[in-house]
């Protein structure tokens, strides 16, 4: 299961209508989270990485649009307070 990060393009976050999405704020923290559905997510502020089951991390912040897959199980790292719009599509 991958994480995808991405940089967008203004066009594309207009195109998904990322503006209308819920917006999700969190301070510096650590958890567990498992994504019972699809997860798209546009990161306004933050940094965090993220640790899968397997051992690997990635690595987001500002200004990235991040998928998470249905059925991923990981360890959020808040490392700077995030800020984000949120999508299950």
């Amino acid at each position: 299961m991958e994480i995808k990060v991405e940089k967008p393009t203004p066009e594309y976050l207009e195109e998904r209508n990322v503006k209308t999405w819920g917006i999700w704020e969190k301070g510096v923290s650590r958890f567990d989270w498992h994504y019972d559905m699809t997860e798209e997510c546009y990161i306004l502020e933050g940094e965090v990485v993220v640790e899968t089951q397997d051992g690997k991390k990635v690595r987001f912040g500002t200004g990235d649009f991040v998928t998470f897959p249905k059925g991923l199980s990981c360890v959020w790292d808040i490392k700077k307070p995030v800020r984000k719009h949120y999508n299950f599509p």
